[in-house]
């Protein structure tokens, strides 16, 4: 399947530190799961991937072409970060429609389309500043979402959810990995990327530490116990 994120020889260091060390890895569409511990290099992945930051060797591609240096990627590809980003001032559809005007988008429904989506219709006029957590993450999404991209970034989009909300979530990632878009989630809870994504990347330190299908990467891990379930109409 054609790769539609490539990443070769990656690294990024500030100063002394090495945030991301000699990452080689590519993206499908469908939905990836980027799992590792907090300081692990994710988030510094997915600011390479989304050209936030210059990378201190190795190259980026994103739908075949550097981020840094093709600025025309970008009407392509929506970054959900781990931090709040957003304007506390404005209400969810005001930041929503700043975005979609950013974005260049014209079409007034989509707006509309992306509230319903994540379910903020009813709360579209409160401020963010009035917002949980989880319902800020969910304008964020909106935010992103309103420009179809290709590509979507999401640096851990489950933190302050509630089970309700992280279900809702991982149902609309799911089903833009069904409709052909290539979904990078970071987190670092192994049980929420099994729930979203049959692919995983787990990076360790810096480095890609394991790539595969989540049954895969589970049944390497020997000093974990594994519970087997086994149904039978006998």
């Amino acid at each position: 399947m054609t790769r539609a994120v490539e990443v070769t020889e990656l690294s990024k260091w500030f100063g002394q530190k090495v945030a991301v060390s000699e990452v080689s890895v590519g993206f499908a569409p469908g939905v990836t799961g980027i799992l590792g511990p907090n300081g692990a290099g994710k988030s510094t992945l997915l600011r390479l991937i989304t050209g936030l930051q210059v990378p201190s060797q190795g190259s980026v591609r994103v739908l075949g072409v550097d981020p840094r240096k093709d600025p025309g990627v970008y009407s392509k590809v929506s970054l959900v970060p781990e931090d709040e980003a957003v304007y506390p001032s404005l209400t969810c559809r005001e930041f929503v429609e700043l975005n979609a005007s950013l974005a260049g988008v014209t079409r007034r429904s989509s707006v509309d389309d992306v509230l319903e989506q994540v379910a903020l219709t009813a709360d579209a006029g409160r401020r963010l500043g009035e917002f949980s957590k989880g319902m800020r993450q969910r304008a964020k999404v909106a935010a992103a979402l309103v420009s179809e991209p290709e590509v979507i970034v999401l640096d851990e989009p489950l933190n302050g959810a509630d089970p309700v909300q992280r279900a809702h979530l991982i149902e609309i990632f799911l089903g833009l990995g069904r409709a052909g878009k290539t979904v990078l989630v970071s987190s670092h809870v192994l049980s929420e990327v099994e729930r979203m994504a049959e692919q995983l990347v787990a990076m360790v330190d810096g480095r890609l530490a394991a790539e595969g299908t989540v049954g895969s990467l589970r049944a390497a891990m020997t000093d974990k116990p594994r519970i087997v379930h086994i149904s039978s109409d006998r």
